[in-house]
Parts: C-alpha cells; structure tokens; sequence
C-alpha cells in the first residue's frame, strides 16, 4: 500500500528554521580546512540505522513511497531485522510518523548529530541539531539509550560493515552518474552566488522523499542534500540516464544561486507574475505549495538553469540535448506549470545573447518577458 510523503519536500524548507536559540552546526577551522572545496556523497551510519529502524515500523512496511522497497538491500534489511519490529523503540517511531510524517524528517534529518564509539552513540562535534523541532529537543537524544540498545540486540554494525562494499558502489554511482563537482563548477561560474561545500546524504532506503538545507556558520555555507540512490533505466542509453540522474540533483543544488537575484528582484517578480492562473495549473496538486509569484518563479527558474546547463553540455550531442529539452518541459508540465517550454526558449535566447554574462544579469530582461506574457 503506497500512501505518499510527497508534501514534505515542500514543507522541509520550513523546518530548518525552528528554534533559532539552538545551534544547528558548528564548523570550526578543523572542518572548514577538510571540507572546503569539496563534494561528499556519504551514507552515514547512524543515519542508516535510523531508516532501518523506520522501515520495520508497520508505517514503514507499508509506505513504499516513504521507504525504498523495490531493492535487493530492502530484502537484506528485511531478512536481518524484521524479526526485531515488535521492539519498543520500533513501536515508539511508528507512533510518531503515525502522529505526523514530519517525524519521519526530524529523526533521520537529526541522526548525523550523532556518530558511533563502540555500541555507544556520542554526540557529533560539527552537526549539533541539525533539523530543529517544535519542542526544541532531538529526538535522537531524546530516545538515545533505546536506539543503542536496538542496535546492539540487532547487532546493527556488523550489518552496515558487511554492506561497506555496496556502500561505496552507490557512491562511486554517483560520481559516475551525477557528478556534483562539474555541477558545481558550473554554478559557481555562471552565478555570483559561492558555497563552500556539498555534501549529500545518502540511503538506499530512501524512497520518494529528497530535501535540501544549508547550513551556515562562521562563514563557512555547506548545503546538505538527502538523497536516494542512483537509478539507471534499461530502456535509456547511458547518456539519458546520466541527464536523469542528475536532474534530480541538480535541480536541488542550484536553488542556492537562483534564489539570490529572485530576492533582490522580487517586487518586479511578483507584478510580472501576479496572473497565478497562468502559471501554474492550480488543479494539479502540489502546486499550492508555491503559494507566492516569488516561488512560481524560483521553480520555473531553477529548471530553466538546469536546461541551460544541459545545452551547455550537449549543444553539439542534439540527441542528448532534445531529450533533456523535452523530459523538463515534459515533467513541468505534469506537475502544473504550463509555462515551462516558452520560459526555457525565453531563457535559452537571453543566454545565446549574452553569453559571456552572469545568470544573474538575465534576470531583469526574463522578468520582462513574464510581465508580457
């Protein structure tokens, strides 16, 4: 039975900014000095065991959206752990992704403020609370002890060590597939805007559920992504797949360079797109989450970069490039935004104008364009 989480990828831009009295992070010259200029894709451990714990819940068991299910991990997750579903702490969280589905963020959005020392978890130097909670408390402290004596009656890390080959093949998948290092690059020459490090979150039990957040502290910006894995289809050629997988990443990552012209621009944006119903289809659901002309615009934008980067990439591979153009116009056009196929031809013609300009510098000729459509 499928029941979807799909409202929290609109609702997690919300949940990052609880309770500003508690320190999120904490990045010392330490982290910086290892971090800066650098893309990670890690699947961490106590972050692992927390999905783990979630899909031997009976919500988990039966959500195949909120938990990957199709895999032949799932099937060794199963096969290792549910026989240990009917333990407390098992019943614990299945209460409170029962009670709300945000709980579902705020337990393994918070696993990193934790690491492993033996079968005790002691509290991470750098990720103090990272998703905060309306109550001000981690539930990860909040549950310690029990989440250490799962792990050990379940005999956890021996299980995420045997799987340290798949692991790193999931890894090396994205490197491979959905580079975030020449994503990056491209951004950061394309746009003003800087970010010091990416680093992506990754389970294999992640089903349809993927966010973004930035962290900023002592001058130090990291954008954290929680992402599944890789996917690749049998009936796409490699390059189709490499467009696929990473549209979906890519289309996260820039929101922090597209977001900052739109706010410096933003009473010119919200006349030019003050006509909602032209827009956005405001029968398709999801569609109400961008609420504001600011947010229609930011999506439209955030895929209109994407498509230029691909023509960046493949204006001379014209198959590579006709399916990008039409698998975006295409998806847009699903998910309730009609306009999404001019806005690319509008946004392609200002960048072949001005080729050697910032994205940023487009802005005011594209927000014209809008105000005439």
């Amino acid at each position: 039975m499928k029941r979807t989480i799909f409202t929290l990828l609109f609702l997690t831009s919300f949940l990052f900014g609880f309770a500003q009295d508690l320190r999120k992070v904490s990045f010392d010259k330490n982290f910086q000095k290892q971090y800066q200029g650098n893309a990670k894709v890690e699947i961490n451990e106590v972050k692992e065991l927390i999905h783990i714990m979630i899909a031997i819940t009976s919500s988990g068991l039966e959500n195949d959206d909120m938990v990957e299910q199709s895999t032949n991990y799932y099937k060794d997750v199963l096969a290792h752990f549910k026989k240990f579903n009917n333990e407390k702490i098992i019943l614990t969280f299945d209460s409170l992704i029962k009670a709300s589905p945000l709980n579902y963020i705020y337990l393994t959005g918070n696993a990193i403020s934790y690491n492993f020392k033996g079968n005790q978890l002691i509290k991470d130097k750098y990720y103090l609370f990272p998703v905060h909670t309306p109550t001000k408390e981690n539930p990860i402290t909040l549950y310690k002890t029990d989440i250490e004596d799962f792990a050990k009656k379940s005999d956890f890390r021996k299980f995420y060590k045997h799987q340290k080959s798949f692991y790193q093949q999931v890894i090396a998948d994205y490197n491979k597939q959905a580079n975030i290092s020449k994503q990056w690059k491209w951004l950061e020459t394309n746009f003003t805007a800087k970010v010091n490090n990416y680093t992506i979150m990754c389970s294999p039990l992640i089903g349809g559920l993927n966010y973004t957040t930035k962290f900023e502290d002592k001058g130090f910006t990291q954008i954290l992504l929680v992402l599944p894995t890789i996917t690749t289809s049998p009936k796409m050629t490699e390059t189709e797949n490499i467009i696929q997988n990473t549209r979906t990443m890519f289309t996260e990552i820039d929101h922090n360079y597209v977001d900052v012209p739109s706010k410096k621009y933003g009473k010119e944006i919200d006349s030019a797109l003050k006509n909602r119903e032209k827009w956005v289809n405001t029968k398709q659901e999801g569609t109400k989450y961008y609420a504001t002309p600011l947010r229609l615009f930011d999506e439209y934008m955030t895929w209109g970069v994407y498509y230029i980067y691909c023509y960046d990439l493949y204006k001379d591979h014209t198959d590579a490039l006709n399916y990008a153009y039409r698998n975006i116009n295409e998806v847009m056009q699903q998910r309730g935004f009609p306009m999404m196929k001019a806005f690319n031809d509008e946004l392609l013609r200002l960048r072949k104008q001005k080729p050697n300009e910032k994205m940023d510098n487009l802005y005011p000729e594209l927000i014209e364009w809008c105000k005439k459509q």
